[in-house]
């Protein structure tokens, strides 16, 4: 009962909150640059729970531990599949998985689906991960990453420890609210994509639909337009015309970029080793920037040209999207990896002429179905989903602070929105905290 009280306390903040107010507004002008880089799949206490002052495992001993299909509580968790590393008799609490799995090294994916998520968070008490994952016990996993480049910016700048995915699930959705605060619609989709499967054996949920009863796309499905995963070229997502960020940047004449590793390859169809994401590519989707358009082409770049621009003419608005390999993504990236790669994108910018007026956000795109201890805030229909990391750094963020304000991703739209008087793109952006006490001007 207190977890749910507290939950309709957030969801109150967020539905009065005014539109536009003067105190997230005030000094932005300041920043002529603001980077966004995007990793994947991590909630905020499976890699923060241990920073210090941060609502991390620390308070998170009194919330309900895991339980099983008929409601009672694990006597130990539910031992991780095919994974002979983690022991099968973890205690029914959070654990260390550098006990058996190393930051350089990779473990198995976990679920994060639409529908299995709100399961999963179970009214607010978040008790269900074990029971609904693919991994067991693993979703009750936390690392130390102090001494990683994260942790140092984190202690650096600000953390916001109350920043939550905008919607349910898994990547191709949190990506599309990134860029238009808002879920894809797929009018006339197959019944088969909106088929709910069960394993035979647990009778627990295998496979989520894709899209729900009313046409919206929840699930990952492919573009229609290239790049695309070959392997799955039926069935994919309509063309969308829905608003972007990039848009609306466009209409101010603001200069912008979507970069991303492994993009060259991917147009080019080369085969290559660094997992090039699909449906991580989420301007890809729309009409706007089909194949050989002046958007696309301006646009939607790969990572070596960041380094380029970096030199010689940096995007007003910038968003960076590692490859596969290098996005921390459970199953097939590593800690290490991709802690490697922020640094390297982060200290190219600091070490450029941009730095002095630049705000980069470094945050994930969903949870990836480990646990967070904090109750979601019930905002609408899509979300928001479970608690995710965000640190922002500039000559402009406030030194060694914890954020406690109450974010989502779409707070990165309103940023962005503030700062160059830009249109919202749904009331979900519009109602947002826009980052505003990260800086202090």
């Amino acid at each position: 009962m207190k977890i749910m009280k507290i939950t309709a306390a957030l969801a109150l903040s967020i539905s009065v909150l005014p539109t536009f107010a003067y105190a997230e507004t005030k000094g932005l002008n300041q920043i002529e640059h603001i980077v966004v880089i995007y990793l994947e799949n991590r909630s905020f206490d499976s890699l923060f729970g241990l920073f210090p002052n941060a609502n991390g495992l620390a308070n998170a001993k009194n919330a309900p531990p895991q339980i099983d299909e008929s409601g009672q509580i694990y006597k130990t968790l539910p031992a991780v599949k095919n994974d002979d590393r983690f022991p099968e008799d973890l205690p029914n609490e959070p654990f260390d998985i550098a006990r058996y799995v190393g930051l350089d090294a990779k473990h198995p994916d976990l679920t994060h689906r639409f529908f299995t998520h709100q399961m999963q968070i179970d009214g607010g008490k978040n008790d269900r991960f074990a029971q609904l994952s693919s991994a067991s016990a693993l979703t009750m996993g936390h690392y130390d990453l102090s001494g990683t480049a994260l942790w140092e910016y984190a202690k650096e700048f600000t953390l916001a420890d109350n920043f939550f995915q905008a919607a349910f699930g898994g990547s191709f959705l949190n990506h599309q609210w990134l860029i238009c605060a808002c879920t894809p619609e797929f009018k006339d989709a197959p019944e088969e994509l909106k088929a709910w499967r069960n394993d035979t054996l647990t009778n627990k949920p295998s496979k989520d639909p894709l899209v729900t009863k009313d046409d919206y796309a929840v699930g990952t499905i492919q573009p229609f337009y290239p790049p695309f995963d070959t392997e799955y070229t039926e069935n994919r997502l309509p063309p969308q015309y829905q608003a972007t960020i990039g848009d609306r940047l466009s209409e101010k004449g603001v200069s912008w970029a979507w970069y991303a590793g492994g993009w060259n390859d991917a147009v080019a169809e080369r085969k290559t080793d660094d997992n090039f994401q699909y449906h991580h590519q989420p301007f890809v989707y729309y009409a706007n920037f089909a194949p050989n358009s002046a958007a696309r082409n301006e646009h939607l770049k790969d990572r070596s040209q960041l380094f380029v621009d970096l030199k010689n003419d940096f995007p007003k608005v910038v968003f960076f999207k590692p490859s596969g390999s290098k996005n921390q993504h459970p199953g097939y990236a590593t800690i290490h990896d991709a802690d490697a790669e922020v640094k390297e994108i982060v200290e190219a910018i600091r070490g450029s002429s941009s730095w002095s007026k630049t705000a980069i956000v470094i945050t994930y795109d969903e949870f990836g179905g480990f646990w967070d201890h904090v109750a979601p805030p019930q905002l609408d229909r899509w979300g928001a989903g479970t608690r995710i990391p965000a640190i922002i750094m500039s000559p402009f963020a406030k030194k060694g602070h914890i954020d406690h304000t109450l974010y989502d991703t779409t707070s990165i739209l309103k940023l962005i929105e503030n700062r160059f008087d830009l249109k919202p793109l749904s009331t979900r952006d519009a109602n947002a905290n826009g980052l505003q006490d990260a800086f202090q001007f």
